[in-house]
């Protein structure tokens, strides 16, 4: 292949571009040649083509293309020629944690420092509560932000400490920002082929499927009068809401005439969206839909397939992906104070956003640019762009005096999956070892249902359950005649905490959730008017409130390990990876449309399509629902988890059941860590070109034979083992053993030789 550099006007700026295509960095697609547009900073046309020029010897001589000859190449062209070139070639920076270790180092239990771990469903009102904990008020400081729509989608970890406010701030890379503004553009363009009007083709443009990145907090939400709807026909009387008036003299707020300017520029995308899905559209529909009133789902399908296919490969569709990338970018650049950090010496793209200041308000004002969903300010935020926030200082609770060191850690809730078999994402339970307590917010109008399930099983079987503590909100909104006290209403909530723990013991072993019923009742807390001040908290909840404070400070201390240790054979670990195995593989051929359930449903092609992208650019582990790594790491663990539940012998008999499964939760946890491990390196890593080659199916077909090679590398990643086992169903079987064995002699114990 050629490549070949030309020059364009900057848009929306005085100056000129550079476009080529780089022989050695890969598209969304996995493919070599990904489109890299990049300003010159210079308005000289002349000087704008001999740039061009020397790009041209450089793409043209491949003894350049490599990351070593940077320096070398420094001292040939021209500085500008070879950052737009090297960037992406240099090494990786730090991890996002790593990046804002270096800034503000994550407190350890050696500190006094207790960690709380929030967990809970979209809306049930973790980050309603995070505000109580660190003082901050639902009017005056909004952060972090809430809303009864997925709200948080970055870590955030708030450090309660004395002295001045500090901050650190890191983002997702270019390639993910990158791969979700592909997503959304050609989601807007699938609006196009399906005639829908332009208010749709912005909403699909403006709000990823997944419901993590939107793009209208950074481009400005869509306005259409003719759509206008009378909001005074639609006001249910909530005090709580903020006028819109208070947007008036918001510092925060972006301008009348800037807002203005945000939706011109935003009907220009639709246009230009609309226009070359339109003519690409035509084509295909003339040759493959001559009519679409008779034509077969499979052949619709196939037509949308190769209609996404062929418009995401074209240059007029990788140019409005550029034009936003550039308007993303210059977001950045209104940022009043803080430093930024970029990616290496070559790149212009920001890692790290870093700000110290001693004024409260100030200091919330600012971080408010990286986490808030303020309406007024839409066209100005950064949030979709984070990745994680970190902020340490006086960061105390109002509701009580005391000043506890607890470290809150905060993330995306793990919104409403109904499935039964739906597990928790791997982003969340990855973090089960570094916390102290993890801390279950669930709505107490409606208890204990599917993604809460999806914790307490996987809690449990990690052997996670003495970090366990649940905060049950909404606890104000639990009426009925039937329920006139506290007690009788706090009796409702547990019992359905109770009801499931009787249905868990169908998946786990009787030991564990008997250990869970002996002291869940102590480490539930009742939470209601979490929307409102601190100040006008009643004193139930505030007491409710400091019983919480008092379980994240005990927490701190490791239980007493007791001296029993356990014993076992490992004829019967086989058996446990066997039965992992065949559930795993069981509810994916579900999803994947190879068999048939009323519990588990097949997914659409275009989610799967979506899983597979994700996975084969390394942007993802997981797609929404569809999190095949967290389904194998829960299913091993639950059948490892039954298998630690019966030692062959022990060293001590232990006194009772309390004691037995004391001994066995640090052998449980241990595994659990190690799995995920496992899981990445044999469903993601051994496969990376299997699910690339996953991408490359077009045509009528092309959603089975992407299921089917999807269904072929669980098959190789995670067999069931039989009677007489393949090679990889043996190396599977191993891996896990070694995994095992390590956890239980760490504690001491014994693994039998085989």
């Amino acid at each position: 292949m050629t490549y070949i550099a030309s020059k364009s006007p900057t848009k929306e700026r005085p100056g000129f571009s550079i476009s080529f295509r780089h022989p050695c960095r890969s598209d969304t697609k996995g493919k070599p040649g990904l489109k890299v547009r990049r300003g010159l900073g210079t308005t000289d046309a002349a000087e704008a083509d001999k740039l061009v020029e020397q790009m041209n010897k450089l793409l043209a001589d491949e003894s350049w293309w490599n990351a070593s000859r940077y320096q070398e190449a420094l001292q040939t062209f021209d500085r500008r020629i070879v950052d737009a070139f090297f960037d992406g070639l240099q090494a990786a920076v730090a991890s996002p944690v790593g990046l804002r270790d270096s800034v503000i180092p994550m407190p350890s239990r050696e500190d006094g420092y207790a960690r709380v771990l929030f967990v809970g469903t979209t809306g049930a009102g973790k980050t309603s509560l995070l505000r109580h904990l660190i003082g901050s008020n639902p009017d005056r400081d909004r952060f972090p932000s809430t809303s009864t729509a997925k709200t948080t989608v970055s870590d955030i970890e708030v450090i309660p400490a004395d002295g001045t406010f500090k901050a650190a701030v890191t983002f997702f890379s270019e390639h993910a920002i990158r791969a979700n503004v592909e997503d959304c553009v050609l989601a807007a363009a699938t609006a196009v082929w399906d005639d829908m009007p332009d208010d749709k083709v912005a909403d699909k443009l403006l709000h990823h499927a997944d419901q993590r990145f939107r793009l209208s907090y950074i481009l400005g939400a869509w306005s259409d009068s003719k759509e206008a709807v009378d909001d005074d026909d639609w006001d249910f009387g909530d005090a709580t809401l903020q006028p819109n008036s208070l947007a008036a003299d918001d510092r925060e707020a972006v301008p009348p005439e800037d807002a203005l300017k945000l939706q011109a520029k935003l009907r220009g995308y639709v246009d230009l969206i609309r226009t070359i899905a339109t003519d690409k559209a035509k084509t295909i529909k003339d040759e493959l839909l001559p009519d679409p009133s008779t034509a077969q789902a499979e052949d619709l399908q196939a037509a949308l397939e190769i209609f996404q296919g062929e418009l995401s490969d074209d240059d007029a569709f990788r140019d409005i992906v550029l034009d936003i990338m550039d308007e993303v970018q210059l977001r950045f650049e209104r940022l009043e104070v803080g430093e930024l950090t970029r990616r290496g010496k070559t790149s212009s793209w920001p890692v790290l956003w870093t700000y110290e200041c001693n004024d409260r308000d100030e200091f919330l004002r600012q971080v408010r640019w990286f986490s808030s969903n303020y309406a007024p300010a839409f066209g100005r935020l950064l949030t979709p762009l984070v990745d994680g926030i970190r902020v340490m200082g006086p960061l105390y609770p109002v509701f009580t005096d005391r000043q506890t060191k607890v470290v809150y850690l905060d993330g995306q809730g793990l919104g409403h999956t109904p499935e039964s078999s739906s597990s928790v994402t791997t982003h969340v339970t990855e973090r089960f070892a570094d916390v102290d307590t993890i801390l279950l917010v669930d709505n107490a109008e409606q208890p204990i249902q599917a993604a809460a399930q999806a914790v307490l099983r996987a809690v449990a079987a990690s052997g996670n359950y003495g970090k366990l503590a649940i905060a049950f909100t909404h606890f104000d909104q639990v009426k009925g005649l039937n329920l006139p006290s506290f007690a009788a209403k706090r009796s409702h909530v547990l019992a359905s905490v109770s009801n499931y723990l009787t249905r868990l013991r169908e998946i786990l072993n009787g030991p564990i959730v008997t250990a869970m019923e002996r002291t869940i009742d102590s480490q539930c807390f009742m939470l209601g008017a979490l929307d409102e001040a601190s100040e006008k908290l009643p004193p139930g909840v505030r007491g409710q409130l400091g019983l919480m404070l008092d379980q994240f400070e005990r927490s701190i201390a490791p239980p007493p390990l007791p001296d029993a240790k356990p014993s076992y054979d490992p004829a019967g670990l086989g058996f446990a990876v066997q039965r992992a195995a065949e559930s795993f593989q069981k509810v994916w051929a579900f999803r994947l449309g190879f068999a048939y359930s009323f519990e588990v449903g097949t997914e659409h092609w275009t989610r799967v399509k979506a899983l597979n992208r994700r996975i084969a650019n390394e942007i993802d582990v997981e797609y929404d629902s569809l999190r095949p790594v967290a389904d194998l790491v829960g299913r091993i663990t639950e059948e490892v988890s039954n298998f630690l539940d019966h030692p062959v012998k022990w060293t001590r008999t232990p006194k009772d059941d309390t004691e037995a499964q004391d001994a066995i939760a640090p052998i449980r946890q241990a595994v659990f860590r190690e799995l995920h491990g496992l899981a990445m390196e044999r469903l993601l890593r051994e496969h990376l070109s299997d699910w690339r080659q996953g991408l490359e199916h077009k045509g009528k077909g092309s959603a089975t034979r992407r299921a089917l090679d999807i269904r072929g590398i669980y098959e190789q990643a995670a067999p069931v083992p039989g009677t007489v086992n393949s090679a990889p169903a043996l190396n599977f079987m191993k891996a896990v053993r070694d995994i095992v064995r390590e956890a239980i002699e760490e504690q001491d114990g014994e693994m039998r030789s085989e």
